[in-house]
């Protein structure tokens, strides 16, 4: 009976040591009260958006937004806030006017929105919309000699059906109890390359490389402007009711060809205008963009430091990305993250806790356009994901926290692969069962800021959210406005997180890691060497 009791106490012993991990109930009921009633992170959206939005990195709505928020900080009493640079973006690009109108057969307004980083039209132009549907110079070829002062409508008409699911839901329990599962080892990985027909400027698995891409857009766009087009006209890829999906067009080294002034139409309408032209009655539309390029920019993240206190060289980072897509003022996407941090680090400051490590906020740059502020903000103070050269900081980051998955609640966190954190994450969310909190996953998550520091061995991670409609309506679309934020969702989370950046910052011991990655250099770095 003794040696099954010891043998039971063996094996319940590291369990016992987990279960241990130290929570502050009397601080985060603080931090609660502080989040829940005296919360500001709708003002910080506000601002964000309905003042400063779109954030398109590198634009002028850009700067001004990071200023504010270096400003705001500044005001909390929070002294070491600035805007940090981290490369070059190259070129930079924003819209000053655009209206899209069709004069005949019939007078009406279009839903439409600009193509980012493609010229303007110079002035109000007109011209006959011509369908022609190219996608390559094989394509183009046929065209030649007829698209002289034409409107070119470059896709088919986009066949529409109405939605059979709802557009906004929230993770149910059985959704997060599958989630918390570990994923089926045997399953094929997700295939990242893009499958399937695409759309005119697209890359996709067709082209070996980005410079092979690169080369094919380039001739296109030179063969429509020596042809006299006016303007190129794309169809949303997907969405209904005028919610127009974007993309960034990747225009931004001087050495890329620019195409003609390009835009993208709701579907209702940019179908209406094609049924018509297949049917033989002309069509013409008046367009007019004004649009500036911004040269050599320089490319910065907002960051703002609050000291610690005997471990002050370790930190603990919070983070999301501060720029956005175009179509409309990026409150998902991400307004909605930059808030929650900023509210989060605001709550710190508030109550004037008491940490042994330095909290630090970043809120990137570029990452629409891959991950360019996150990467170059770890590169430059943790590691160089090429080499894996590492800095004496890499040693010194006790954990990185992003969020950036639209307006939802936190629902638990991904584990991003460490089974070491689990037990330490369940324990600091215990606390928060009861605002609908409690789900840990071993699961990786990616498409965003955390894989910066994931990819270099760093302990970085991202909070499982609600969707929502972030999918359905919000992401990359012009619907994408400050009414589509929930506000008790919101305050939900800068409370969440807030307590655990406090207990990262005060544990004994920073949070376990996984073993250090190998260089990954890129194909560019491995045909150099």
């Amino acid at each position: 009976m003794k040696k099954t009791l010891l043998l039971a106490f063996a094996i319940l012993l590291p369990l016992l040591v987990w279960a241990q991990e130290r929570v502050d109930l009397e601080v985060i009921h603080r931090i609660k009260a502080e989040a829940l009633q005296n919360s500001q992170v709708m003002d910080h959206a506000f601002y964000l958006t309905d003042v400063h939005g779109p954030l398109l990195a590198g634009s002028p709505s850009y700067r001004a937004a990071a200023e504010w928020i270096v400003k705001t900080i500044k005001g909390w009493g929070i002294e070491d806030a600035k805007l940090e640079k981290w490369g070059t973006l190259g070129r930079s690009w924003s819209s000053s006017r655009f209206s899209v109108h069709m004069m005949e057969p019939q007078q009406t307004t279009l839903l439409g929105i600009p193509q980012s980083w493609a010229p303007g039209t110079e002035g109000p132009v007109s011209g006959e919309v011509m369908l022609a549907q190219i996608r390559t110079m094989e394509e183009a070829a046929k065209f030649k000699g007829q698209l002289k002062d034409k409107i070119v409508f470059m896709e088919a008409a986009r066949e529409l059906t109405p939605p059979t699911t709802p557009e906004s839901r929230r993770y149910t329990d059985a959704e997060l109890d599958e989630l918390a599962k570990a994923p089926d080892p045997g399953a094929a990985r997700f295939p990242f390359a893009r499958m399937g027909p695409q759309r005119p400027g697209q890359p996709g698995p067709q082209f070996r490389s980005p410079d092979e891409f690169r080369q094919s857009r380039g001739k296109l766009s030179q063969f429509l402007k020596d042809e006299g087009v006016l303007a190129m006209v794309m169809v949303g890829s997907r969405g209904n009711y005028g919610t127009i999906f974007t993309n960034l067009g990747p225009l931004r080294e001087e050495k890329d060809v620019l195409p003609p002034p390009t835009i993208i139409l709701a579907a209702e309408h940019y179908n209406r205008i094609a049924r018509l032209v297949e049917k033989k009655i002309p069509v013409k539309l008046e367009i007019d963009l004004q649009a500036q390029f911004h040269e050599n920019v320089d490319g910065f993240n907002v960051i703002a430091s609050l000291p610690g206190g005997r471990k002050k060289d370790e930190v603990v980072m919070i983070g999301a990305h501060l720029d956005s897509h175009y179509a409309a003022t990026g409150a998902t996407d991400n307004a909605a993250g930059s808030a929650v941090m900023m509210e989060a680090l605001r709550i710190l400051k508030a109550l004037n806790l008491r940490m042994d490590r330095t909290v630090r906020l970043g809120l990137w740059d570029g990452e629409e356009l891959g991950f360019l502020g996150s990467r170059g903000y770890v590169k430059e103070h943790f590691a160089d994901r090429d080499t894996m050269k590492l800095t004496a900081g890499h040693a010194r980051l006790a954990a990185y926290f992003n969020y950036d998955n639209g307006t939802g609640k936190i629902r638990g966190i991904y584990a991003q692969g460490n089974d070491m954190v689990r037990p330490i994450f369940a324990a600091w969310l215990d606390p928060f069962k009861d605002l609908g909190a409690s789900t840990v996953t071993i699961r990786n998550t990616s498409g965003t800021d955390h894989i910066s520091f994931d990819e270099v061995g760093l302990p970085g991670f991202q909070f499982i959210q609600d969707p929502v409609e972030y999918s359905t309506r919000t992401h990359h679309t012009n619907m994408d406005t400050y009414d589509r934020l929930q506000r008790g969702d919101l305050m939900q989370s800068s409370a969440i997180i807030a307590s655990f950046v406090y207990h990262a910052a005060t544990r004994p011991d920073m949070l376990p890691r996984k073993p250090l990655p190998k260089p990954r250099p890129r194909p560019e770095q491995k045909k150099a060497s």
